[in-house]
């Protein structure tokens, strides 16, 4: 799996409609708004590296309100605490 974090400028009375559309894009796993330079993170999540160009330049860059953005590449995960939460919903412990 391939993610990427991507920070988002955003026009100032569209922040929360550009998020949910955001949100919508398949390969996004997450909108975040946050303080700081940018308006919104969103972490983009996908199984090859040739797919952060159909989300990234292809979808997220074209939402109406989007003024840039700027994306970073994890290359290692440290912590799996999310994803092994997620997959063991509704799943008895092995205890």
């Amino acid at each position: 799996m391939v993610t990427a974090i991507v920070h988002i400028n955003a026009e100032v009375d569209r922040i929360p409609e550009v998020a949910e559309t955001i949100a919508e894009i398949d390969g996004v796993s997450e909108v975040y708004s946050i303080t700081g330079e940018y308006d919104l993170m969103a972490m983009v999540r996908v199984a090859e590296y040739e797919q952060i160009a159909e989300v990234i330049p292809g979808h997220i860059n074209k939402v109406p309100g989007v003024l840039n953005t700027e994306t970073h590449i994890a290359f290692r995960a440290y912590s799996k605490h999310d994803l092994d939460a997620a997959f063991s919903i509704g799943f008895p412990d092995a205890d």
